[in-house]
């Protein structure tokens, strides 16, 4: 039996003995999903359903440098600030506030307790500069916003022409006239605000990570992002079902999340933080990512599961080889936001041989709901990006003009779920290009097998079409990956007066190692065409520029390579 067949099978017995993952069918703004029946409607409703699943452990909830909460401190403040958001800032239902800061436990709070007042969380990212900030604030029109010191220094300027309230968080908590600190001091009903939410409201905005111009508002619901916590809820009880039984350990250790990447994406916020509600898991919260200090509270807190980007799982394996580090709890090393260089997957196994390595695809447009990967198939298939997350996901791979291709023919991957947001925030033409029916095109190019084994080729705006030819970006980079000297490389166009374009790439290489131009060139020629080598390459010096997802910031490196001279062209 397949693999795929043995999965659905086992889908369908848990559906039918488990009430937690029974579903039904709901018509959705006109259109029909498949939605989990029994799950809480709204994110304040979750934190009352996951409070004995958290409960049941005696150890903390959150970990933060040296401050620990349990999990009823962590619910009480969040009434407490859901009070005060009501009571103090007019905060109900739709209001939208933003939160501009590091990944402090107050942003947790705040994420939260803006949800329960009935608001709309706009997030923030804390990268941007005060025009990017300008233009997500006018765009959301949130005029309460929540920051901390470096972020407030930016936001200050804005502030009288915008009509903004300033909030300081941490370090910002004396420099501004409303500080959080003192805000949560008051005296507050016990009890949540008196609001009604429905399951389908709002619940976020979530800029997405654009490569050109402004990017775009994600409008994320209570459902959405409620089914997709579930869904990876799900996997855990499926594996069961597909383990022999005698492999099956009789007790487990509760769930320790690092929570790395910054909580303004949604690789930090849902399938880390929201999911630890129903998990019954601890998280640890890092404000900055440091390799060695991940070691250290990986071995300190027991951590087992790290979701991060995959830089940070070869900076990881790095720091944990320099402190003779086994990492021994650690049971699964996921990398989610980009996909890891195949020749990563083995590294990776090799260093951490009793780790589970897995690979994630989701975006911010689906609530971070996707694809996942892991175990002995991953390892056998570092190239693939894994399985649709069952059950109430639906995958097409379409072609240019939206017609269905065949198992293992390229096209885009198209998904349907009551996952994805709601839209794009006032841009309604942008919702109706990538929206049909309830059908979300995703942008990015794959295929899918006859066991239902997706491979995503590349983003369709991320392929180099040389005199016909296309020619995926990821596919050359992760050629370039297989030579030992290369740490990071981003593939991309170069303008050409007959072929239209060829590829170029910038290459960043490890330390102490050396490699030229040419020596790449020759190295790939046992790895790729002839045809997909790319004729210019540039050697560069720092570590490739990324967007706050870990994505590669491909336009801005074309540009500056473009700038310069090629340090060498393929005759």
């Amino acid at each position: 039996m397949k693999t795929g067949d043995r999965i659905r099978g086992a889908v369908e017995t848990l559906i039918s003995t488990n009430p937690t993952f029974e579903i039904k069918k709901e018509t959705i703004r006109g259109v029909d999903y498949r939605v989990f029946k029994n799950v809480p409607d709204t994110l304040r409703d979750l934190l009352d359903v996951c409070r004995d699943a958290q409960n049941v452990h005696s150890d903390d909830y959150l970990v933060f440098r040296n401050e620990r909460w349990s999990y009823e401190d962590f619910c009480s403040e969040i009434k407490s600030t859901a009070w005060t958001l009501q009571q103090n800032f007019g905060v109900g239902k739709g209001t939208p506030v933003a939160l501009a800061m590091k990944n402090y436990p107050e942003m947790l709070i705040l994420i939260m307790g803006i949800a329960a007042a009935g608001g709309v969380v706009v997030f923030l990212n804390a990268w941007w500069t005060s025009p990017e900030l300008a233009y997500a604030l006018e765009d959301s029109r949130a005029k309460l916003v929540f920051t901390d010191s470096p972020r407030a220094e930016k936001l200050l300027p804005l502030k009288e022409a915008q009509g903004l309230t300033l909030v300081g968080v941490r370090d910002a908590d004396h420099i501004l006239e409303h500080s959080y600190s003192r805000l949560r001091a008051q005296d507050t009903n016990s009890d949540w605000p008196v609001v009604e939410i429905h399951t389908d409201d709002d619940f976020a905005v979530m800029y997405s990570s654009g490569t050109t111009g402004y990017p775009k508002g994600v409008i994320q619901t209570h459902r959405g992002a409620i089914n997709a916590v579930f869904s990876w809820l799900m996997q855990g009880p499926l594996a069961e079902i597909l383990m022999p039984p005698q492999t099956i350990p009789e007790t487990r250790p509760r769930h320790v999340i690092l929570i790395a990447t910054p909580l303004f994406h949604v690789t930090a916020t849902h399938p880390n933080f929201l999911f630890s509600l129903p998990a019954g898991a601890k998280i640890c919260l890092m404000d900055k990512w440091d390799a060695e200090d991940a070691v250290r509270i990986i071995e300190k807190e027991r951590v087992t599961r790290f979701l991060g980007v995959p830089t940070q799982s070869a900076d990881l394996m790095v720091a944990a080889r320099r402190m003779n580090a086994s990492l021994k709890t650690l049971e699964f090393l996921t990398s989610g936001g980009a996909k890891r260089p195949p020749a990563q997957v083995n590294e990776l196994k090799n260093a951490f041989p009793h780790t589970q390595i897995a690979t994630g695809w989701g975006m911010t447009e689906t609530n971070a709901c996707g694809i996942g990967y892991f175990g002995d198939d991953y390892l056998n298939n570092p190239n693939a990006a894994g399985r649709l997350y069952p059950p109430l996901q639906e995958l097409m791979i379409l072609d240019d003009k939206g017609h269905q291709v065949p198992a293992g023919q390229v096209g885009e991957i198209t998904v349907k779920s009551a996952c994805n947001m709601r839209g794009y925030l006032n841009k309604p033409q942008a919702t109706a290009e990538v929206f049909q029916n309830g059908w979300l095109k995703t942008g990015d190019l794959g295929k899918v097998d006859e066991d239902g084994v997706i491979t995503i080729i590349d983003r369709k705006k991320n392929i180099v079409i040389r005199g016909g030819e296309n020619i995926a970006c990821m596919e050359v980079e992760a050629a370039l990956h297989c030579h030992p000297a290369v740490a990071e490389s981003c593939a991309f166009s170069v303008p050409h007066s007959r072929l239209g374009e060829v590829v170029g790439a910038a290459v960043h290489l490890r330390s102490g190692m050396r490699a030229t131009p040419n020596e790449l060139q020759t190295f790939l020629k046992d790895h790729i065409a002839h045809f997909k080598i790319p004729e210019h390459i540039w050697i560069y010096g720092a570590p490739l520029p990324r967007g706050a997802t870990d994505k590669l910031d491909r336009r801005e490196l074309r540009d500056i390579c473009l700038s310069l001279p090629p340090q060498k062209t393929k005759s």
